[in-house]
């Protein structure tokens, strides 16, 4: 094991200045949040998450998430599959348009859905004929998340699955395991940690999505509002301080306890 260098004066001084940024920029912005979410008392500050209307945007947030992230798995998972065990034509197109989502302005996603399915788009007045309604309904929030978190699994997925290689699903194969014995046995047990993680990204993203939601829920209240919807009502149209920060406390919760399962399944997978 080879001794740690003593740091020089130059590296303490790095490492200092590290960290007063990373406070200024990361720590004192929660501290901020929850401050003014508690400062008229916890009483207050439960009666403003449990008020319906925000109550609401954080059961449909958290729903979202529910539908999203498993689709993203699954289909996360056959792409990076596709792409990194099989040669064919037109496989770096396949690959460009995995990230095309992550190129794209969430909010141009959020039009391009608009004109895709509201009333006057190209499929509207044919699902409209039908009675069936996508825009401005959380059907709509689940299909332009589903967009826009595409990317996440399979970028997570595709690296690591060209590092490992495909020696041990060949010798699966010449043991006399079917397709998904390999799948099951191998081949997930090797890609779990990169699965998981992806889905963390893809979760975080879901529920602090607010650009391409923005478009297609119609930010009904108490109907189509996700919780970044909603803090965004709170401060602009009612003037709710206390709520609107109880409601931003709440995402920043999340996001919290999303980064501590991140640090968390690195540190796994560094053991």
């Amino acid at each position: 094991m080879t001794p740690h260098k003593p740091r020089g004066l130059g590296a303490n001084l790095l490492i200092g200045l590290a960290f007063v940024f990373a406070g200024l920029a990361l720590l004192a912005p929660l501290v901020l949040i929850f401050s003014f979410a508690l400062r008229e008392g916890v009483g207050a500050y439960f009666a403003a998450i449990l008020e319906p209307d925000t109550l609401h945007a954080i059961m449909l947030t958290v729903v979202t998430a529910i539908v999203v992230v498993p689709i993203n798995m699954v289909v996360g998972a056959a792409l990076a599959w596709l792409v990194t065990r099989f040669r064919f034509r037109g496989r770096n197109l396949l690959i460009a348009m995995i990230e095309l989502p992550a190129a794209v302005s969430p909010i141009v996603a959020g039009v391009v859905y608009l004109f895709l399915y509201g009333n006057q788009g190209l499929f509207g007045p044919l699902l409209q004929s039908a009675g069936v309604q996508v825009m401005f309904t959380p059907l709509a929030i689940v299909l332009v998340s589903l967009f826009v978190t595409a990317p996440y699994v399979a970028r997570e997925l595709i690296p690591l699955m060209q590092q490992q290689g495909t020696e041990d699903e060949e010798a699966a194969l010449s043991l006399g395991a079917s397709g998904w014995q390999m799948f099951w046995t191998v081949t997930l047990p090797n890609i779990r940690w990169g699965l998981v993680y992806g889905a963390i990204l893809t979760n975080a993203r879901v529920m602090g999505e607010f650009g391409a939601v923005s478009v297609v829920s119609g930010s009904i209240r108490g109907q189509t509002n996700t919780l970044p919807l909603q803090i965004n009502l709170l401060f602009n149209d009612l003037n709710n301080v206390a709520g609107t920060f109880a409601a931003a406390s709440t995402l920043a919760l999340i996001a919290v306890v999303t980064l501590v399962l991140k640090a968390g399944l690195e540190a796994r997978g560094r053991h």
